[in-house]
């Protein structure tokens, strides 16, 4: 029977491996029961590439995917990109046996235009043919700023339409967040994506402790701003949908992922999503 490997996207861990570093950051994965994971936001120092390598020998974990980003994030940004670093994290997908580089996000001063945002993946889809002669796949992670509409087609189709090298990295929280269905929307993509976020959507609960009525436009913030990342099983939406549809897309590594913890340990929200998930039926994913 098919089925796919669900792994933790570091991103979550960032402040674990500063406390703890990668390696016992990692067996601390492997306690939980994780044995893929996709990094991001791990600086790929020489130390933490060795450690990385290190922890997925002595623990059974495989890199599904690592993160760059094609060029910076602002202008002048420090920190590694493809343009500038080809060599160095082509050799880093090498070292760690991993064939999947995702770019996490549009840089940030072209957010707002679309013909800067297309003349980006026109230089991703150069890159991702670029990266294809070394084994290595492109893939692009959505937000929900990708689904504005121009002239009735959402950018993030205009972004697949005019690409065919390069893949795309779903996240189902920012799609339900763009007000779309996340399982059509995996469908669409079939053939596209090997990688796929399972971040839940959850709304809190309101805070109105600190809410004086006189001022109703705080009311209206906290009003309009209850939206959470959930632990996945803790939200609302049909991921058990979800991974099938992704499953049968094309799909192979499904991510657990939360940008914002309400104050838990992250440890424990994984926990809590890995529960959920074998609850579901992926045991024998993990």
């Amino acid at each position: 029977m098919k089925k796919g490997k669900i792994g933790v996207q570091m991103m979550m861990l960032k402040g674990k491996v500063e406390q703890l570093g990668v390696y016992e950051t990692m067996r601390k994965l492997n306690e939980l029961g994780y044995h893929c994971v996709e990094v991001s936001q791990i600086p790929m120092t020489a130390v933490n590439v060795s450690e990385l390598k290190r922890a997925c020998a002595d623990f059974d974990i495989k890199i599904a995917s690592l993160s760059a980003a094609l060029e910076p994030m602002m202008p002048g940004m420090p920190g590694e990109t493809l343009i500038n670093d080809f060599d160095k994290i082509v050799n880093d997908c090498r070292t760690l046996d991993c064939n999947f580089l995702r770019i996490g996000m549009l840089p940030l001063n072209i957010m707002d235009n679309k013909d800067k945002i297309m003349a980006f993946i026109e230089k991703a889809e150069l890159m991702a043919n670029r990266l294809a002669e070394h084994g290595i796949e492109l893939y692009y992670h959505n937000h929900h700023i990708e689904f504005a509409k121009y002239d009735g087609e959402y950018l993030l189709d205009l972004m697949k339409n005019s690409t065919s090298k390069l893949g795309f990295e779903l996240d189902v929280h920012w799609i339900q967040r763009a007000g779309v269905d996340a399982i059509e929307l995996i469908k669409n993509y079939a053939g596209r994506i090997s990688l796929l976020h399972l971040k839940d959507y959850r709304i809190g609960q309101m805070d109105l402790s600190e809410i004086d009525f006189k001022d109703m436009s705080k009311f209206f913030q906290a009003f309009t701003n209850v939206i959470e990342f959930a632990e996945v099983g803790e939200g609302n939406l049909d991921m058990k949908g979800i991974i099938e549809a992704g499953l049968e897309s094309g799909a192979q590594y499904f991510l657990v992922e939360q940008d914002e913890l309400y104050g838990r340990d992250p440890f424990d929200c994984l926990k809590t999503s890995g529960d959920n998930l074998r609850k579901l039926g992926y045991a024998d994913w993990f």
